[in-house]
């Protein structure tokens, strides 16, 4: 018995560097995003004409590295107040 007096801190430390840990999974999201839109401005450089083309593909590329930042966000405010 007498752990029970020590595991609520430790498991509330333990949350807090889990949602830590998901939320370094932003910082890749955003690498990505800022990958993405660096080569619409090369390929855009390199071949004008495909434009509008291009963008549709950024755009369908930021969404998709957004929602991984949305998943971690997600997870990490899951393992704040849920769990």
């Amino acid at each position: 018995m007498p752990f029970l007096s020590i595991m609520p801190p430790m498991l509330e430390s333990a949350k807090l560097i889990a949602a830590g840990l998901a939320t370094i999974a932003l910082a890749g999201a955003g690498a990505g995003i800022g990958i993405v839109f660096g080569a619409l401005i090369n390929s855009v450089a390199r071949n004008p004409g495909l434009t509008k083309q291009l963008f549709g593909y950024a755009i369908l590329g930021f969404a998709l590295a957004e929602s991984v930042a949305l998943f971690a966000l997600m997870m990490a405010f899951l393992i704040l107040f849920v769990f």
